[in-house]
């Protein structure tokens, strides 16, 4: 695969240009999987910019909804991240693991309560995210959303933590 094919995947993604992406996933079906330089699936550029019909044609033609870039970093901590709670909600539907860490240590939990994303930090407690993990600097979603001093975060992440749930 030419990495000027890929280029031009990435950037249709980017662009939300769903009938170039269809042509590319049916005439270059494997490319949907491939890396650019910075380790971004196409997925994870659809995502990043909050085209969602593009991210959905992505996983309906076999895109890996956990793929990770270089950075360990997945399309729903990129969408936990930007607050596009639409977005998030697809990727959870079709299976996005929301107790995958990045190389930081930090699951999408982390990011929806550093960036005070309470919609998304919602459903990501609703299927099962770990309160408890800790990143690299030994800091939980709830000890960033202290940080943060999100008061409606904080109690919610209490809330999923406490012993009776």
């Amino acid at each position: 695969m030419d990495s000027k094919e890929l280029a031009y995947l990435i950037d249709a993604c980017r662009r939300g240009d769903e009938e170039e992406v269809r042509q590319f996933c049916y005439l270059f079906p494997k490319l949907i999987h491939e890396k650019d330089v910075k380790g971004f699936t196409p997925l994870i550029i659809a995502v990043y910019n909050n085209q969602e019909k593009t991210a959905e044609l992505l996983l309906q033609n076999g895109a890996d909804v956990n793929a990770q870039d270089r950075a360990g970093n997945t399309a729903l901590m990129g969408a936990s991240f930007k607050g596009y709670a639409s977005v998030a909600a697809t990727l959870l539907q079709k299976g996005a693991d929301v107790n995958l860490r990045n190389y930081q240590g930090a699951p999408a939990l982390t990011f929806a309560a550093t960036f005070g994303q309470l919609s998304i930090a919602k459903m990501l407690l609703e299927k099962g995210a770990e309160t408890q993990f800790q990143d690299v600097r030994g800091k939980s979603s709830l000890d960033h959303a202290i940080m943060q001093e999100n008061e409606e975060m904080i109690a919610l992440l209490q809330q999923y933590s406490s012993p009776t749930n």
